[in-house]
């Protein structure tokens, strides 16, 4: 019969119990068994409210304490040597993932075009790999002992492989694949040993243009897999397969994932090339985004599958993991019933999956109630004036000039007579630790046990002792270190029209790193300014030059949960031109240097190459919007998180920032050289410090990378700085890293 199934669940809990355990433990607040014992909890209440909601399939293994790519370089034994000393698994484990007293942590970027990091497994030319099995056998075997009977998850061997990086000049990651088949193998028989009878194995890179070597590596693979010990179910997500689609139909194995949410016309050339025997997995809720479900046109999707493979091959399931989604709607008491009505969060998928499930299985009169409720609140949601705002439409279909006044040689000359700054010039990408005082006082304010005024002058007090260390240290461009703001993307929504706000509203970005993104239902504008008085006043209290920070549209816009209804390069557009009137207003309030940070550019580029195009040419046009309403004199930063830059070069020195700064530290440089290559023309702040670890670089360790980066790259083009904002790290660590980076700075000058 058909089954409904879900690929995965978010690990955080509802109220962060994860991070919060994580964070106690790193500090040695609590041991490793009580930090196990929040996650055992966590584990079994989620299995339990999938079981309540009616799902079927359940997943185990999906339960990550940082990363489940990290998670599988452990279990196939892809140990950096740095940390092959450490015995203890936690401290490994943790020491990987974060860098340890003697060593850096491995690398860290986005996965696929999500706002979710992982770890950058690191191979070795001669790499072994051998299997520790410990953890999906454990958590398969947890579940059971609660009745339960779950599908195990795990990373597939060609995505792991493909998101590897080679440490040794001239290996190709895909060619130990021979080596790691048989770790694979072994897992897979020590799982059907245990019980199972399906795995879900991911394999998301079928989405991608897929080298030869790589369709290679997927037929071998999967030849030995296929026939190793339980069913397999080959998992893709965030796309269309497109020209992959017959690779994945015909690969042995049992069943076959795809996402109808990203690419529903991909539903009918999958259901062609499907053979007699397998299963189809229909993702057909939206595992990425909030927005509830239309059960009428998801249900279309699943009849049709329906009718070409009958009811024993099919299953309902979200597009992908609900990794990405936040855990329950009923917690969030302060969203307006209007607005509530057309949300979902991963409980209530759950529940959508169960009612299509149902309404396939017995008929659409069995799940009239879920289905009536659906149709109800995407008709209310239709005609709804509060989301169409005439004035704002209009104004975004203006014409706006993208170009700044001059080229910039001409304003670089005019910027440094302004500021007359030295060589290798310090600054900080924005942010200063948010401590436990800076927290405290913001709920107080949030609850009404601080007012205003009180509020103010706490922050004014934060912000003038921020500014009195940056002097002290000798850093050269300050900032005022954000003490207002709660998150770089939710700060500037809840300032701007078309934004609404959760209460607990969490998605993992990195490890302990919760994010809660805004929502953005309806068309967005500026009501009135939204950082102009913290810059202004903090610029009142120096002589030296005070940096505005911004967070840029289409970082705005990825890190939001983002309406349907319009395109997206729309809701950028109006999103450009809020944070250009602030820029505007920056700099008639004398700000002479503005940073509109776009971490988020890259990791927004579409999956496949063919989509490239369009989207740069509106993702620039929005930064561009957003930075050139300023004189020659005004120097416009930007920031560029963890990312391959080399493909997309001409898209970033098309945004023509006068200088950008991006994270460079845990690749030792190396992403540097897409700029070198490229022979970017403006100036340039490679960050010499891993903000994500608690280690404090050596000032040695800096000038070396910056040696490095000065390798291909005129001095007079680099800054030195972090990798990242300050706000997660503690006063000790920035102040002794930051002397570090200053005297850095003062070496490389001499």
């Amino acid at each position: 019969m058909t089954r409904s199934a879900n690929l995965g669940f978010p690990r955080v809990g509802l109220h962060r119990e994860l991070k919060k355990a994580q964070e106690s433990y790193w500090k040695g607040d609590i041991d490793a068994a009580a930090l196990h014992a929040v996650a055992k909890d966590l584990r079994a209440r989620h299995w339990k409210l999938q079981q309540d909601a009616g799902i079927e399939v359940i997943p185990s293994n999906d339960f990550a304490y940082y990363d489940h790519v990290l998670d599988t370089s452990i279990l196939v034994g892809a140990i950096p040597p740095r940390f092959v000393d450490i015995t203890d698994p936690d401290q490994l484990y943790f020491g990987m993932a974060r860098g340890t007293a003697a060593a850096p942590a491995m690398e860290m970027t986005k996965w696929f075009d999500t706002n979710y990091h992982f770890i950058v497994p690191e191979l070795h030319e001669g790499q072994t790999f051998a299997l520790n099995a410990a953890k999906p056998l454990a958590h398969y075997n947890e579940a059971k002992a609660l009745g339960i009977d779950t599908r195990p998850v795990i990373v597939g061997p060609v995505t792991f492989l493909s998101l590897a990086k080679a440490k040794d000049e001239g290996l190709d990651t895909l060619d130990l694949i021979d080596q790691l088949i048989p770790v694979y193998a072994d897992l897979l028989r020590q799982l059907a040993a245990a019980g199972a009878q399906w795995v879900q194995i991911d394999e998301p890179v079928l989405v991608l243009d897929l080298s030869d070597k790589q369709k290679s590596a997927f037929k071998k693979a999967y030849a030995a897999l296929g026939k190793a010990g339980p069913k397999l179910l080959l998992t893709t997500y965030f796309g269309a397969l497109l020209d992959n689609t017959e690779l994945a139909a015909t690969l042995p194995v049992a069943g076959l994932h795809i996402d109808l949410v990203r690419a529903p016309e991909q539903l009918d050339a999958v259901l062609a090339a499907l053979p007699g025997d397998k299963v189809l997995s229909v993702g057909v809720v939206d595992g990425r985004n909030i927005w509830r479900t239309n059960l009428d046109t998801a249900f279309g999707f699943v009849a049709r599958a329906w009718d070409k493979l009958g009811p024993d091959r099919l299953e309902i399931a979200p597009s992908c993991s609900l990794l990405h989604s936040p855990v329950d709607l009923d917690g969030e008491t302060n969203l307006d019933a209007e607005l509530k009505s057309w949300l979902a969060f991963a409980k209530q998928k759950l529940n959508e999956i169960a009612a299509l499930t149902l309404a396939q299985k017995q008929g659409r009169g069995a799940a009239k109630l879920a289905f009536d409720a659906s149709a109800a609140a995407a008709a209310a949601h239709k005609a709804s004036p509060r989301i169409h705002k005439a004035a704002v439409k209009a104004r975004s279909a203006e014409a706006i000039k993208l170009d700044r006044i001059s080229g910039f040689l001409a304003r670089r000359d005019k910027q440094r007579a302004r500021f007359n700054l030295p060589s290798y010039p310090t600054t900080t990408i924005g942010s200063f630790p948010q401590t436990k005082e800076v927290r405290e006082a913001r709920a107080a304010f949030k609850k009404g046990l601080l007012d205003a005024t009180g509020y103010d002058a706490f922050l004014e007090k934060e912000t003038e002792n921020t500014i009195r260390i940056q002097e002290e240290i000798g850093l050269d461009v300050l900032v005022h270190g954000e003490f207002e703001r709660n998150d770089m993307v939710e700060y500037f929504g809840e300032q701007l029209d078309g934004f609404a706000f959760t209460k607990n509203g969490w998605v993992q970005s990195y490890g302990s790193r919760c994010v809660k993104p805004p929502v953005i239902f309806g068309d967005v504008s500026r009501p009135s300014a939204m950082t102009v008085r913290w810059s202004a006043f903090a610029a009142s209290l120096t002589d030296r030059p005070m940096k505005g920070m911004l967070t840029g549209p289409v970082t705005i816009l990825q890190w939001s949960f983002v309406r349907v209804d319009q395109p997206r390069s729309e809701t950028c557009r109006q999103i450009g031109l809020a944070i250009r009137d602030e820029v505007v207003d920056l700099e008639k309030a004398g700000i002479g240097i503005i940073q509109i940070d776009e971490p988020a550019l890259r990791e927004g580029l579409p999956l496949r190459q063919r989509d490239w195009d369009a989207y740069l040419r509106w993702a620039v046009d929005c930064f561009r919007l957003s930075a050139s309403g300023v004189e020659d004199d005004t120097q416009i930063h930007t920031h560029m998180c963890y990312a391959e830059f080399n493909d997309i070069m001409p898209a970033i020195a098309e945004m023509d920032a006068d200088v950008i700064s991006i994270e460079t530290s845990r690749s030792a440089m190396e992403l540097l050289e897409a700029f070198r290559d490229f022979k970017y023309p403006n100036e340039i702040g490679p960050g010499v410090w891993d903000i994500h670890s608690p280690r404090v670089p050596d000032q040695a360790d800096m000038e070396v990378l910056m040696h490095k980066a000065a390798e291909g790259i005129p001095a007079d083009q680099l800054w030195v700085n972090p990798d990242c904002g300050l706000k997660t790290r503690g006063w000790p660590e920035v102040k002794a890293s930051l002397v570090n980076l200053v005297n850095a700075a003062k070496a490389l000058r001499a």
